[in-house]
């Protein structure tokens, strides 16, 4: 297998490549996740191929941040869930790859739906408490945004989780600071979410999203701790726009698409791979 510099590199190379092809998505929020997702599928999860919507005895995702589906469908095909050629159908008509994931395509990998924000968490926990029902091992994990947590639905959710020991679960909050508005902090401030999760009875871990050392090793401490009674909370320290210059820290790239000249500057910077663009 490629080293995973490589993997996320290409990844960050799809994403643009399909935002700027379908002159709409989100450029942002995807590159900053690319270097989480990448560990998280090509080196900790336990995953079975051919897809299986039940998702018994393997490690589940779910993407609530459904806006970054660039990133989710291209680390998906780069992990061999579908064709690689598909990604260039990106929000095209009759594609199976629209602006946010669904399911009604029944395209592999994708297990809910994940357009409206705040509900990714609440189908985690749900799925995390059919594992321990059914004694699967496995883990289930998702992953939200900072701005997102501005839903109310999450903290019934948090609340829910502690109470009920959902300990199986590891939950990755986006905090790169930034929405579709603007920053976190003038849009609605968070405040401190780390204490705030430790408050709600959350086990919290921080790390760099853009470490791939720091990024495994978090997991994988959180992983160990499983047996606790605490739901995991990673806090995980990204750069909109990362790996892209002229779009990282903004939020103007939130949802917008790069031009033709834009185009060819970020994947020259990106540079190429030996995996090669589909």
């Amino acid at each position: 297998m490629n080293n995973l510099t490589d993997i996320a590199t290409q990844i960050r190379r799809d994403i643009v490549r399909m935002v700027h092809g379908a002159s709409s998505g989100h450029p942002g929020g995807s590159l900053g996740c690319t270097d989480f997702l990448t560990v998280l599928y090509f080196k900790i999860m336990t995953l079975q191929l051919p897809f299986s919507m039940s998702g018994l005895n393997e490690d589940v995702f779910f993407l609530s941040n459904g806006h970054i589906s660039p990133l989710f469908y291209a680390v998906l095909a780069r992990r061999g869930y579908f064709d690689i050629d598909e990604l260039k159908t990106f929000r095209k008509i009759n594609s199976r790859l629209q602006g946010h994931p669904t399911t009604h395509e029944h395209l592999p990998g994708i297990r809910v739906a994940s357009g409206s924000l705040g509900q990714g968490l609440s189908v985690a926990i749900g799925a995390a408490l059919a594992k321990k029902y059914n004694q699967d091992h496995c883990f289930v994990y998702t992953l939200v945004g900072d701005g997102e947590l501005q839903e109310g639905q999450n903290w019934e959710a948090i609340l829910f989780a502690a109470h009920n020991k959902v300990d199986n679960l590891i939950l990755t909050v986006d905090f790169n600071g930034q929405q579709i508005d603007g920053s976190t902090k003038q849009v609605l401030h968070l405040g401190n979410i780390g204490e705030k999760f430790s408050a709600f009875g959350w086990q919290v871990f921080t790390m760099d999203g853009h470490n791939l050392e720091d990024i495994e090793n978090t997991i994988l401490n959180a992983k160990e701790s499983h047996g606790n009674g605490l739901p995991k909370v990673i806090i995980m320290t990204t750069s909109m726009g990362k790996g892209v210059p002229f779009m990282e820290g903004s939020h103007e790239w939130h949802g917008i698409a790069p031009n033709d000249q834009q185009l060819a500057h970020a994947l020259q910077v990106l540079g190429e791979t030996n995996l090669g663009d589909y």
